[in-house]
């Protein structure tokens, strides 16, 4: 068996001997055997663990990263799969979103008429209502969820939707008349006041494809990461009896 110190685990990958030790902390890879003296003796193992966990991270995140190996080294390969089934749903929800924007784009700068009265003028509650041909309710609905952020006349406290909001407003209508529920909704409205606009926007929206495919690549490097990993866990298997 081959035996390696901390600073072998730590050079491959350019980190110091320090995070190799947290790592074994945290149960990111299985804990290490130790000399008469206290030190650490690692095996390759150990190195096909570190392999792992580094490679996890890009693809799933640094929490559940560490989920999934502590899962492994405690026999919870189910856990394993649904934290990794809980990555790709979230990847495919962050393509759906991707999608939903640049289709709203695409609506809101098609449809004139949706686009002719945004203006530097200001709408009430009723005015943007009739505009989008839902109830004041439905706006209130939207506030209250966090999608809509009109100004209050501080003398009245009646709302005022300036440009932005109405931007949003025919947005929203856009994306639930396509079917898409409000915590979808809330994620691409953020995306757009990130951007500053429909126009930056453009920019952001290939960026994040780029993100997205860096992700999924990832996803199928830390798999085979993940399965010879799992090979070099599994235990021997014992060869028959031989007859005599």
């Amino acid at each position: 068996m081959i035996t390696l110190r901390p600073a072998d685990l730590a050079r491959e990958h350019g980190l110091s001997t320090q995070a190799v030790r947290n790592y074994e902390q945290d149960g990111c890879i299985p804990p290490a055997e130790r000399t008469a003296s206290g030190y650490r003796i690692y095996t390759e193992v150990h190195a096909a663990a570190l392999r792992t966990y580094l490679a996890l991270i890009p693809a799933y995140g640094h929490a559940a990263s560490g989920q999934i190996m502590n899962a492994l080294h405690n026999d919870g390969l189910d856990g394993v799969l649904v934290t990794i089934d809980r990555g790709h749903s979230q990847l495919l929800q962050d393509r759906a979103t991707l999608d939903a924007v640049r289709k709203a784009i695409a609506h809101l700068t098609a449809e004139s008429d949706a686009t002719a009265d945004l203006s530097s003028e200001t709408r009430t509650i009723g005015e943007l209502a009739h505009q989008l041909r839902v109830t004041p309710a439905t706006l209130r609905n939207w506030e209250t969820a966090g999608i809509l952020a009109p100004t209050r006349d501080p003398a009245t406290g009646y709302r005022h939707y300036d440009a932005t909001d109405i931007r949003d407003a025919h947005l929203i209508d856009l994306l639930r008349r396509g079917g898409y529920p409000l915590d979808h909704i809330r994620t691409v409205i953020q995306q757009i006041r990130t951007a500053g606009g429909t126009d930056a926007l453009t920019a952001a929206l290939a960026d994040w494809q780029r993100k997205l495919t860096a992700q999924g690549r990832a996803m199928l490097s830390a798999a085979t990461q993940l399965d010879h990993y799992l090979r070099v866990l599994e235990p021997p298997q014992s060869g028959g009896a031989g007859g005599g």
